[in-house]
Order: structure tokens, then sequence, then C-alpha cells
């Protein structure tokens, strides 16, 4: 429940001291675990709504979870011809914050680490290099011609392979500094390195991708951190939170307020909101539970983000009849009554109803026509459940439910699953817990997980849906329950080049059929957003998705 009232603005600004410089902080139920957005650990964690203007890119995601072309950084322009081709350009000003030019070497990087080239031997077979959060698109990159050092690459995708959703390539929160990577990896540069089929430099430059951008509080070494943006990182730690600063190297127009202080949830949110030390709130609505927004202009909104349980493949539900009998009892038309539409009205698009696909936007034109195999699961059928736990020869299972905690929305989810499931002989144990991370579904740790699109525990979605789509493609990184099946992934691929409508209405209505019946996750409601801006705060525009409020932090005033 959100409280509105008033407040003096100044007290918003998060700033203490007299001498301190002017600085507004920045609440948000993400995670800080690694600068790397592009990394299943800065993915999943929340990077993309810390960083957006940290880490620019050729795109950023706008307030509708469109791209939206980012010129600061350069220009991306398709060139015409049989073979998809892209052209771009960084801004010939454009330096990182430790006064190394921004160059293609960066684009190459972010190729090499997730196009899924690299491997190393595994106990199952050949294993990813790079620990990325998915290869979409990147596979699909046959070449990027790139001259070390310069602002220029061409990237060349493989022939007859046109990829859709090309503008989410190369984007905020995942162009890292390649000239980082290759000092660390000790190499001249990244393209040469990998370019070369150096194998021993690529598994360096690998294993600094995957685990040198970790970010622990009191721990920062900032010269591993610079920025492309029009802030930088300043410090990190858990009294001060994350503290960024104007970058004074950024090329573009400067950001208009100094100071940003980032509070994640993890650092006891509610008692920084309660206690007026933000001036900008984006949590899940209801997450909180009674806290005071007085003082704030507060909008509830439906997000591209889908509230979900992603469920293990093994342990207990190892069988598709397993997961099919959670399904069965959870009371998906109830849980979105009660919690999936707080004081907005989406009648007929996003929020409208209990969201029936897993991929699929509601406010698609596809969408009323292709999931009608969601029928089946509104929910609080025991008796259903119980008979599809015969079928899958399992008796009174115990299912263990993590997300971060706290979270009074997701907690009352679990119960309310718990009581329902309970007739049908299934025991639903609420394991949220402060430290819980996606990963503890992937290590068995925990039987399901409650969280949003691609597992994130806070701001999550875009209007092109591709981490959606990788979250149940076999071997992502953002695959936690580890599904693994040939047809999806067949379709997944198809669908990403497929611009025939009549082919894209079949796919799509196969791949919903298939996913009902696998159940690797079940989705419950679209995401439902409390984002509010302090009283005096200008240039503060919600965006319901995985860029969260944040997008255009460097915009904000806070007017005294």
């Amino acid at each position: 429940m959100v409280a509105a009232g008033a407040v003096a603005a100044g007290a918003l600004a998060g700033c203490a001291g007299k001498n301190q410089v002017p600085s507004i902080g920045y609440g948000v139920d993400a995670l800080i675990s690694s600068y790397n957005g592009g990394s299943t650990l800065g993915a999943s964690s929340g990077a993309a709504a810390v960083f957006p203007r940290v880490l620019t890119g050729f795109f950023y995601t706008g307030p509708d979870g469109q791209q939206v072309a980012d010129t600061d950084t350069g220009t991306a322009k398709e060139v015409p011809g049989e073979t998809q081709t892209i052209q771009y350009r960084l801004n010939p000003d454009g330096v990182w914050s430790d006064g190394t030019p921004t160059s293609c070497d960066d684009l190459y990087l972010a190729w090499a680490a997730r196009g899924g080239r690299f491997t190393k031997p595994g106990p199952g077979g050949p294993i990813p290099l790079f620990d990325a959060a998915s290869t979409a698109g990147y596979s699909d990159i046959e070449r990027v011609e790139c001259q070390p050092g310069s602002k220029d690459a061409t990237v060349t995708f493989r022939p007859g392979r046109k990829y859709q959703a090309w503008k989410t390539l190369f984007a905020a929160g995942e162009l890292m500094p390649a000239h980082v990577a290759a000092q660390a990896a000790d190499v001249a540069n990244v393209v040469s390195a990998v370019g070369g089929n150096d194998a021993g430099a690529a598994e360096r430059i690998a294993d600094f991708w995957n685990n040198g951008w970790t970010l622990t509080p009191g721990k920062l070494d900032a010269t591993l951190l610079p920025s492309s943006g029009p802030y930088r990182i300043e410090s990190f730690t858990s009294d001060d939170g994350l503290v960024l600063v104007k970058n004074e190297k950024w090329w573009g127009n400067a950001a208009k307020t100094p100071r940003i202080v980032v509070w994640p949830k993890n650092f006891d949110l509610k008692s920084k909101v309660s206690d007026k030390e933000v001036g900008v709130v984006d949590i899940g609505a209801g997450s909180l539970g009674e806290v005071d927004l007085g003082g704030f202009s507060t909008q509830n909104l439906p997000s591209r983000g889908a509230e979900q349980l992603v469920l293990a493949t093994g342990g207990v539900f190892s069988s598709a009849e397993a997961r099919r009998a959670l399904a069965l009892c959870t009371p998906r038309q109830a849980l979105y009554d009660q919690l999936g539409h707080p004081d907005f009205d989406a009648e007929g698009g996003l929020g409208s109803g209990p969201l029936n696909s897993r991929t699929l936007q509601q406010d698609s034109l596809y969408y009323p026509s292709v999931t009608g195999a969601a029928n089946r699961y509104k929910g609080g059928d025991a008796a259903a459940a119980q008979q599809a736990l015969g079928a899958a020869k399992v008796s009174n299972p115990t299912v263990r439910i993590g997300y971060l905690a706290p979270d009074d929305r997701r907690a009352r989810t679990v119960q309310l699953i718990a009581d329902a499931c309970k007739p049908a002989g299934i025991s639903v144990v609420d394991a949220g817990a402060p430290d819980f991370t996606p990963a503890q579904l992937a290590d068995g740790r925990v039987d399901a997980l409650l969280g949003g699109t691609a597992s994130l525990p806070g701001p999550s979605g875009s209007l092109p849906g591709v981490e959606a789509a990788m979250a149940l493609y076999s071997g992502q990184g953002l695959d936690f329950g580890r599904f693994s099946n040939p047809r999806y992934d067949a379709i997944a691929d198809q669908l990403a080049a497929e611009e025939n409508s009549t082919t894209v209405l079949n796919l799509l209505t196969e791949q919903e059929n298939l996913l009902w019946n696998e159940m690797p996750s079940i989705p419950l409601f679209v995401t439902p957003r409390t984002i509010a801006f302090g009283d005096g705060m200008e240039n503060g525009i919600a965006n319901p998705t995985k860029a969260g409020a944040g997008w255009n932090m460097d915009r904000w005033v806070l007017k005294r």
C-alpha cells in the first residue's frame, strides 16, 4: 500500500551535509552484483537498471520498451544487400572516463564474449568459455571487421540469416571497455588476440570478462570501471550505496545533477524510502508493504516484465507431468485478482488479466490468437493436480520457491500458492531470502524461482522480448531452470528472423502449445511496478522495463 502526503523536497535529495554537492537518491529493487550487463550475473541481477547512463551503447530501452538510438555513442546503419550487414561508427569524440578512446575493439569484445564460439571441455561436453547471459543475435554474426583502435566496425551476419532485433545488440549496459580486458589478460588488444585464435589469450580474456567486473561493497577498483556515459562510479559501500558522479570526460550534454546515489534492494531499501533518502523510487508494486511515499508523485504501472514461477527441470520437477501439477493448482486468476493489478486499469492491453504467455506481450496482435492452451491453467484445480502427480508417479512433493526477500507481494504469492496446492498434496515452502540469486535454482537449492522476465528481481522486460525467449533456450546463461527442448530452440531461432506474419502466427501457436505442455515456467501476471518521483523533481519519466526509472537519470533535476 502506498500513501501520499507532503514532505520537504530537500529531504528527498539524499544529501545530508551542508557542503555536499547536489545529489539525488535512487531506490530500485535490482541488485548491484556486476558492472558487466552482458554476463549472466550482470543481466540477472539488474545491471540494465543501474548502469544505463554509465555504460552507453548504440541503443537504449525507452519507456515503451522499444529500442531507441543513442547517437552520442555513435550510429548504426543497415547496409542494403542480400546479406544482413550493419555499419557501426562510434562518435569521434567518444572516450572512456580513463582517457582511452572508445573503439570498435569494444564491439569485438562483445561479439567474442556473446557469440558462443569459444568453449572449453566440460564434464558433459564443451561448455561456453564466456558466461554470457545469452547469445541471441551475436551467434548469428559471421564476422566483425575491426581495425584495433578504429571508430568503425562492419558487422556481417551469416548468409540467409536476418536478425530482426539487431537493435538490441551492442546496447546500453553491455558494451564493456575492451582495453581494460586486454590489459587484465596481458594482450596488446582484444581484436588481435581473439581474432588470431590465441586460445590462452581468449581464456584469460574470458576469465576477466566473467569475474573481473564483479562488484562488492567496499572492494572497488575504479581503474577497472571506466565509464562511457554521463556518469561514472565514484564509490560503492554498504553505508553510502553506489555513488555515481559526473563523468568529466563525457562528450555529450553534461548530467544535470552532479551526483546520484543508487540504493539497491539488498541495502534495506524500505528504510531508505521511509527515511526519504531517495528522490526516485522504482519497485515492484506492493513489494515493500506499508511504505509512506508522501511527497512523491506516484504511478502504479503494468510493466514489460512477466511475473512468473521458473521451475527446475530436475529433482521433484524432473517430469513435465510434475511441473503441470503445480501449474494446475497454482491459482493464477486469484493471484492476478489480488496482486496483479494494483490501482491500474489496462483493459485489453498490458495488465488486463492473468498472463498467458512467457514470451509474448499482452498487447501483441498475436497474443489473443495463440494463447488458448493457457485456459486449462486458470488455477486452483487441486483434483487435476493430484491426477497429474499420479501420472508423474510423485507423491506428496515439497516445492521450495525462492525469491529475493524481503518482498511482501512475492511472500503473499507463495502463500496463496501454498494454500491452493495443499489439497493436492503439494507442500509449498517459502524459500525467499535476502541473499537469494537465480543461480540457486540451477544449483538445485530451490525447486522454483519467483521473479520477473529472465528471473530478474526488479525491473525487467522489453518490447523485443529477447531475454524472455532466451531464458528458455538450451544452454543460455539466463536459462536457470535448465530447460532444454530442441523444437523450442528451433522455433525461437526461426522467429528471430521471420518476417511473414502467417508463419509467425503458426510458429507462436506451436510454441505456446509446447510450453504449456512442457511447463518450464508458469506465467502469473504482468509485473506491476510502482514508480515515484519526489516533489520538485523534473524530467522524471517512468520506464517500466528492464532499464528502469534511471534510464534518463542524467536529465534529472531536483528543484528546491
